[in-house]
């Protein structure tokens, strides 16, 4: 077994249900685990000791809705102003020509970047496949990098020729869709403590999926004890399409597929009103808020300050790497607290509360009770930001508000399951600049092939 001791720690953001913040604090890392957190200089003595003296150190955040694929088309020209709907219509066009190798790659540079901003656990929904690609070739990137993984098997089977949203040939067949989610489920699926993979069952959204496919996938991820994902209620294009289709808004569509309860999670819910958010509440259904994808596709504001006073569980998303376009979860936190305050005045929501909806919050989503925040017993996911940044200069009164209130920053070190994943602001293993040409190189290559 092999110790790792942190002190002395200038401020310590435990985000424990006591919500305690220590000063000159240490941890105590055994192996994978945090096993101690005390004073500096009471812990005793460990293989390693790494000084965070001008260090804030935090749980690991928590991303809990992503599309890592959509790396490749960033300011994809023709969809930079147009809402859900024509931003996927011309996305579509380009991602057909994907191959397995491209997911990677994407995974790849969107997984580093997401690792540099703080993130250590990350949910990723993949809903396209093809050209050979699986859910295998993003999973094999996140193992590379060392990151905690979600990923879930999306899918869509409604093509344009059935009143679907995407063209036909990148819809698959429903009986395919369900033999390689449940192999997956039995490849990779993780349900022990501190596990670094777990998958979920995502078909895509109701605009590219059939009733069928959303109940058969719910009966097979519970016939699994695998939890359940999708994209409900993001724009209200999507709630007048419902309505024509089956009759009724989303919320009540899902509820009638057997998709609410404590196993299920949904994107954006931007578009719901009181007696929606009753339902969440009662059935403590999961929403993953990406408020600056919500901005950007001019989607609305989640009600997200209703949605924690009703007791919905929420966490915090950057969504797709072509709807935000970034991966900064520091960023998308201090969003997350401003885009609340636009809506609903300066007490909308604070900044330690959008530090929790991307640390406990995000793992009350992902069903994880060992992670989000930090106590013996948890795993070992912390990173550390340096308090003499000059972004935080002036901020040294309160540098936990700081980090959202002032210029996102990223990380000056991670730690994930125990294990240093970023050093020093950079990726440990990795050649930064080489992964970004490699990259860039790959949507070039698929740019010019559509």
């Amino acid at each position: 077994m092999s110790t790792t001791l942190i002190d002395p720690i200038d401020t310590l953001l435990t985000m424990d249900v006591a919500g305690r913040e220590l000063r000159h604090a240490a941890v105590l890392v055994r192996d994978n685990q945090i096993v101690a957190i005390g004073p500096s200089g009471t812990l005793g003595r460990a293989d390693v000791t790494i000084d965070a003296s001008r260090r804030l150190v935090m749980p690991g955040l928590v991303n809990t809705h992503h599309h890592l694929f959509q790396s490749l088309t960033r300011a994809t020209p023709g969809a930079q102003d147009a809402a859900l709907f024509g931003w996927l219509t011309t996305h579509y066009a380009i991602w057909r020509h994907i191959t397995p190798a491209m997911i990677t790659m994407s995974a790849r540079l969107a997984l580093a970047e997401l690792a540099l901003s703080g993130a250590t656990t990350v949910a990723d929904h993949l809903y396209m496949y093809p050209n050979g690609a699986r859910i295998d070739d993003e999973i094999q990137a996140a193992r590379e990098l060392g990151m905690r993984f979600h990923p879930t098997r999306g899918a869509m089977s409604v093509g344009t020729s059935q009143g679907g949203l995407p063209p036909d040939e990148v819809v698959e067949d429903e009986s395919a869709i369900l033999r390689d989610t449940q192999r997956a489920i039995e490849a990779f699926h993780d349900p022990t403590p501190h596990s670094m993979c777990q998958i979920a069952v995502a078909p895509c959204a109701p605009f590219n999926v059939s009733e069928n496919l959303m109940r058969e996938s719910a009966t097979l991820a519970r016939s699994y004890g695998v939890r359940l994902h999708t994209h409900v209620a993001e724009t209200l294009a999507e709630e007048q399409y419902t309505l024509e289709r089956v009759g009724i808004k989303p919320v009540a569509y899902m509820a009638s597929l057997g998709w609410m309860g404590p196993d299920v999670w949904w994107a954006h819910a931007v578009q719901l009103d009181a007696d929606e958010i009753a339902l969440m509440a009662e059935t403590q259904t999961g929403v993953s808020h990406c408020p600056s994808s919500n901005m950007r596709l001019g989607s609305g504001i989640a009600p997200v300050r209703a949605y924690l006073d009703a007791g919905v569980p929420v966490g915090l998303s950057v969504d797709g790497s072509a709807s935000n376009d970034s991966g900064h979860m520091l960023a998308e936190a201090r969003q997350a607290m401003l885009l609340q305050r636009v809506g609903h005045g300066p007490g909308a929501l604070s900044a330690r509360e959008a530090l929790w909806l991307a640390t406990v919050g995000g793992a009350q989503v992902l069903g994880r009770q060992d992670i989000g925040h930090l106590a013996p017993g948890m795993s070992a996911d912390l990173i550390a930001f340096d308090l003499d940044r000059h972004e935080l200069a002036g901020a040294q009164a309160d540098p936990v508000a700081g980090l959202v209130f002032c210029a996102p920053i990223g990380v000056d070190w991670s730690m994930i399951n125990g294990r240093f994943v970023v050093r020093d602001g950079a990726l440990i293993g990795w050649d930064l600049a080489q992964l970004v040409a490699d990259h860039n190189q790959a949507s070039r290559t698929l740019l010019a092939r559509t």
